[in-house]
C-alpha cells in the first residue's frame, strides 16, 4: 500500500491557492469541466492573478521571521487591489499595472474578466460553500467621482456605502460586513475609531468551505511526528485517510506533490514539499508562474493512503513594504500618488492590510481571506485647524504686496 505522509508547513504552499483542479463524492454532483471555456482575456486574467500571487508569496517568505507559518489569498489582495487600480492614473498606475502583472490587458479586459470571473467562483460546485464580496466605504465628504463607482459596483459587484468616519458606529459597520462575509472568521480590519486622514476603504472577502471528496476518518488521528527543518521533532496530531484514495501526485528530484480534491472534485488542496534535505525557502523561492505549472501540469492520479496534520492558522499582516518591494512604492508616496480617477483630493494609499483562517481537519477545510486597502488624504479640505502659533499676513494678491505681518504666540494673551 503506497502511503503520503504530507508535511505541516508545506500545506501553506498550496493553500496560497485552494485551486480549481479539475470514490466516494460529496453531493450529488461531480463536477469534470468548467461549464464554459474562458475567454483569451479570462485566461490571461487568471495567469496574471496566478503571477501575482506566487510574487507575492516570494516575498512575504523573504520577508516574513523565518520558522513563522504563512497562509495569504492571493486572489483576495489582487481582487481589492484590482478595484484600486481603477482609480489610479499616469506613474501610479503603471506601476500597479505591472506589480499586478496585468501588462497583457486593457482595463476594460480586467474588469469585464473580474466580472465573469466572480460569477464563475460563485457557482462553480455546488459541494462547496464559496463567498465571494467587495465593498468600498468612504467618508461622506469626499467628494467620490461616480465613473470610480460606478465601475467597481458593475464588475466587481462591489457594495458602495458613505458614512461618517468619525462617528462611533463607523469602524463596526464595517467590521460587521467583514464579520458577516466571512462566516464570522475574520471579524474585523478596520480600527476603531478610524484614523482623522482616512477617506476610503476597498475591502475584498472570501471564505471557503469544502469537504473532502475522501475523507479521513476521526478515529484514526493520533499524534505523530512531525520533523522540523534544521532538526528536531514535535508531536502533531496527525490525521489518516481509512485506505487508499484518489490523488493527484507529482514527483522530481527537489519536489514532491500531491493534490487532494474537495466536494464535486472543482477545487483542491495541492500540497507541495521538499525532497530529501531540500530548504522550504528555496521551494518557495522557485515557485514562480512557470514552475507551479509544471508541478501542476505534471501531476498524475493515483491510489494512495495519505498521512496529513490537522491544524488551524490565523494569520495576519501589512503588505505596505511588500508591495513597495514589488515595484509599487509610488501608491503609498502621499506626494506623488496618483488616484484622481477616485477624486480630485491629493489620495495615496495608507495600508494594505490582509488577514486570513484556515481550518484543516478530518472533514475538509475551512478558509477565510479578507484584504482591505486603506486609503489617505494629505491634506482634508473640509477642517483646517489653526490651534499652534502661527505668523499670519494680510496682503494685496495681485500685486503680491504685504500690508501687515505679524506672530501670534497666544492668541489671549493680547
Amino acid at each position: 500500500m503506497r502511503q503520503v505522509r504530507a508535511s505541516l508547513i508545506t500545506p501553506f504552499i498550496a493553500a496560497l491557492a485552494i485551486c480549481c483542479s479539475g470514490d466516494r463524492i460529496i453531493g450529488p454532483q461531480e463536477i469534470t469541466s468548467l461549464p464554459r471555456d474562458l475567454t483569451a482575456a479570462e485566461e490571461e486574467l487568471i495567469r496574471s492573478d496566478n503571477a501575482f500571487g506566487l510574487k507575492l508569496f516570494r516575498e512575504i517568505d523573504l520577508q516574513e521571521e523565518i520558522g513563522a507559518n504563512i497562509f495569504i489569498s492571493p486572489l483576495s489582495v489582487a481582487m481589492a487591489l484590482g478595484m484600486t487600480y481603477n482609480g489610479a492614473a499616469g506613474e501610479t498606475q503603471a506601476a500597479m499595472q505591472e506589480t499586478l502583472e496585468l501588462q497583457g490587458l486593457t482595463l476594460g479586459e480586467v474588469n469585464e474578466s473580474y466580472r465573469s470571473l466572480i460569477d464563475l467562483l460563485r457557482n462553480l460546485d455546488p459541494n462547496v460553500e464559496f463567498i465571494l464580496a467587495n465593498s468600498i466605504w468612504y467618508r461622506n465628504d469626499l467628494p467620490v467621482k461616480q465613473d470610480f463607482l460606478d465601475v467597481n459596483q458593475e464588475y466587481f459587484d462591489a457594495e458602495v456605502t458613505g458614512l461618517d468616519f468619525s462617528s462611533p458606529s463607523a469602524a463596526p459597520t464595517i467590521n460587521a460586513w467583514v464579520d458577516d462575509k466571512t462566516n464570522g472568521r475574520i471579524t474585523e480590519i478596520v480600527d476603531d475609531p478610524i484614523p482623522v486622514w482616512l477617506v476610503m476603504f476597498l475591502i475584498n472577502a472570501i471564505y471557503f468551505k469544502g469537504d473532502w471528496t475522501f475523507q479521513f476518518d476521526k478515529d484514526l488521528t493520533a499524534d505523530g511526528p512531525f520533523f522540523l527543518e534544521g532538526g528536531g521533532q514535535v508531536q502533531v496530531p496527525m490525521m489518516r485517510t481509512p485506505g487508499e484514495i484518489e490523488i493527484g501526485h507529482y514527483f522530481d528530484s527537489e519536489v514532491e506533490a500531491i493534490d487532494l480534491l474537495y466536494g464535486g472534485k472543482a477545487y483542491s488542496m495541492t500540497i507541495v514539499m521538499p525532497v530529501g534535505d531540500g530548504q522550504l525557502s528555496a521551494l518557495v523561492q522557485s515557485l514562480d508562474a512557470a514552475r507551479w505549472a509544471e508541478i501542476i501540469d505534471g501531476l498524475t492520479t493515483v491510489e494512495s493512503q495519505v498521512w496529513m496534520p490537522k491544524y488551524t492558522l490565523e494569520y495576519e499582516l501589512e503588505l505596505n513594504e511588500v508591495l513597495k518591494a514589488l515595484g509599487m512604492e509610488i501608491a503609498f508616496d502621499e506626494l506623488n500618488a496618483d488616484f484622481s480617477k477616485i477624486a480630485d483630493w491629493q489620495l495615496y494609499i495608507d495600508k494594505v492590510k490582509h488577514k486570513t483562517f484556515v481550518d484543516v481537519n478530518e472533514e475538509g477545510t475551512e478558509a477565510a481571506a479578507v484584504t482591505s486597502v486603506e486609503i489617505g488624504v494629505v491634506s482634508m479640505p473640509p477642517t483646517v485647524i489653526v490651534d499652534r502659533p502661527f505668523v499670519f499676513a494680510i496682503r494685496e494678491k495681485f500685486s503680491g504686496t504685504i500690508l501687515f505681518m505679524g506672530r501670534i504666540v497666544n492668541p489671549v494673551a493680547g
